[in-house]
């Protein structure tokens, strides 16, 4: 446990170290936000959200990652009801869930096979503070991931490979500023939560509970660092992470990101994901164009982060389960 600690402090120090060693020719957000102007000086305050926001539709992808599948889909964000300074609204995708590559279990010792549709659903609520230099905003919503199983990659002749279904309800706090942003998230499986995957391995979907600090390098480039604590799977998962994220903005609406994780369960991680958005604020008149692409006013409008459903399997101990079986 200590050395996991250490690891893990190790690792958040890492990703301190980067951000505070990128180099001077590189302006800060903060500095480029000052040499632009205020919120007034950028036009904010005067633009309509009702003509800002639109919905916005596109797709999304992302290789395996801790607990997470090989994915592709669509989503899109619908608003329900805009204020003066605020915005109600549903966020919703679905995604085709592949595979495993090279053998490489993303949930430990059994492999993801076949393909499944996965869905997530998100209600929110997001909002203008009164200089509009923040946006806060909270949202709930529901999660389901169907699993095809197949081989182990541990070496293990498995048999009686499962399709089973995992279903989690979650919930997050956001705030968003032009330089930083904060989300703090909570991932709460629901109905049956621990499944026997195949004749030696169960599999049981996280609690998973963690808070993210991001700040805008550029307007273009963002990182953040994060926590988690996750619980599962018989308390074979139960533990500390930290996570790391590289964001690039390649153009309007379109997305590319790095993301590290570790942890005591699934050590380290490494993906990566795309999004694009059609439709999304910066498409606007371009005498508004420079209001409207701000971070606070493109946040109201932004997908919902940390929506997979994360699959954990190990072999059971008899004390735990009452199965006697060889998982070696």
């Amino acid at each position: 446990m200590q050395q996991s600690i250490r690891l893990s402090l190790s690792l958040a120090g890492t990703a301190a170290l980067a951000l505070a060693s990128i180099p001077l020719g590189i302006e800060s957000a903060a500095a480029q936000e000052a040499k632009a102007g205020n919120a007034a000086d950028l036009g904010v305050m005067s633009i309509s959200l009702k003509d800002a926001i639109q919905p916005n539709f596109g797709f999304q992808g992302a290789l395996q990652g801790a607990g997470t599948p090989n994915q592709a889909g669509i989503g899109g964000f619908l608003p329900l009801i805009i204020g003066d300074n605020s915005i109600f609204f549903l966020d919703a995708q679905a995604n085709a869930n592949f595979a495993d590559y090279n053998n490489y279990s993303s949930i430990i010792n059994t492999t993801v096979a076949g393909t499944t549709i996965s869905t997530s659903s998100r209600l929110g609520y997001r909002f203008l503070n009164s200089d509009r230099s923040w946006m806060f905003g909270v949202n709930a919503g529901y999660d389901s991931r169907p699993m095809a199983t197949g081989a182990a990659d541990t070496g293990v002749n498995v048999r009686n490979s499962s399709t089973v279904i995992y279903q989690q309800v979650a919930a997050g706090l956001e705030a968003v500023s032009n330089t930083w942003n904060f989300n703090a998230y909570a991932l709460i499986p629901v109905g049956t939560n621990e499944y026997r995957l195949n004749s030696n391995y169960f599999g049981g979907s996280l609690d998973t509970y963690g808070l993210d600090v991001g700040y805008s390098i550029t307007p273009d480039f963002k990182a953040s660092v994060g926590y988690y604590y996750q619980q599962g799977d018989l308390g074979t998962a139960d533990g500390s992470g930290v996570n790391g994220r590289l964001a690039y903005n390649i153009s309007n609406g379109l997305t590319a990101g790095v993301n590290l994780s570790y942890d005591q369960a699934f050590e380290t991680r490494l993906s990566a994901d795309l999004k694009y958005r059609f439709g999304s604020n910066g498409y606007g008149a371009p005498s508004k164009k420079k209001a409207w692409q701000t971070p606070v006013i493109q946040a109201l409008t932004e997908t919902v982060k940390h929506r997979d459903v994360r699959v954990h399997d190990k072999c059971p101990g008899s004390k735990t389960t009452g199965w006697s079986g060889n998982c070696q």
